[in-house]
């Protein structure tokens, strides 16, 4: 199975941490956060032969990670799918390791296949727009995102796919906890992740325009938000809400 996409360049040459969406020959995975770091450089841009320094490295500087939450995650995704010295990105889609069902924007992998399709369903990240509260399909540049409209796209989705265990449960609203924590903004009456770079880092696989990472994102604060989308779900499962 191939592990490219094909775009047109958009910027030629790209410099620095511009944005450059993958090229032909490039690897990449089911992961909007390592796609996007590729794209815009933080790793290397063909995402192969990545070691886990490199990806430690690019998590604290992309994204504002602490030591221990890049070493976390990276050194658990590496045992995870049973690499020890590098990995390309399309390793990381190697079906019931990492890679899960109920993707927000990728098809379920199907059954008999090794790895899953990284391509994005443009179709799926719009209906991410109708589990906003309130209502982001007239207001999607002012809209925020939080833990509870986070839950409903888990619930939506996880309602069309196989059940998944506790553990791939855990991954998947940790994903999005991380988001969470990292682009977190206070608007006037709701604190969340505005909409637009949520649409651009799931379709697009790119980081907002001119922003840096302005505080260190911890593995503690990550459970947190992770239990408070847990929490969410319960409550929507359970009709309470």
């Amino acid at each position: 199975m191939s592990d490219t996409k094909s775009y047109p360049l958009e910027k030629c040459p790209v410099s620095g941490h511009d944005y450059r969406p993958p090229q032909p020959g490039d690897s990449r995975s089911v992961c909007p956060a390592l796609n996007a770091m590729a794209n815009h450089g933080y790793i290397p841009r063909d995402g192969k032969n990545l070691t886990i320094p490199t990806i430690i490295s690019g998590l604290k500087a992309c994204y504002g990670l602490s030591t221990g939450l890049a070493a976390f995650l990276t050194i658990g995704g590496f045992l995870w799918i049973s690499k020890l010295f590098t990995i390309n990105l399309y390793d990381i889609g190697r079906h019931g390791r990492v890679e899960h069902n109920a993707s927000l924007v990728h098809a379920d992998t199907p059954k008999g296949e090794t790895y899953a399709p990284t391509k994005i369903n443009e179709d799926w990240v719009e209906e991410v727009v109708g589990d906003i509260q309130p209502c982001a399909l007239e207001c999607r540049q002012e809209s925020l995102v939080d833990a509870e409209d986070v839950a409903r796209m888990r619930v939506r989705r996880e309602k069309t796919s196989p059940v998944m265990d506790a553990v791939h449960a855990e991954v998947a609203r940790g994903e999005m906890a991380l988001i969470l924590g990292i682009w977190e903004q206070k608007g006037v009456t709701k604190t969340g992740v505005p909409l637009p770079w949520l649409l651009d880092w799931l379709s697009k696989e790119r980081l907002p325009e001119g922003w840096a990472p302005n505080h260190q994102q911890t593995l503690s604060d990550t459970v947190a938000r992770s239990k408070g989308i847990r929490l969410w779900m319960e409550k929507f499962r359970s009709g309470q809400w």
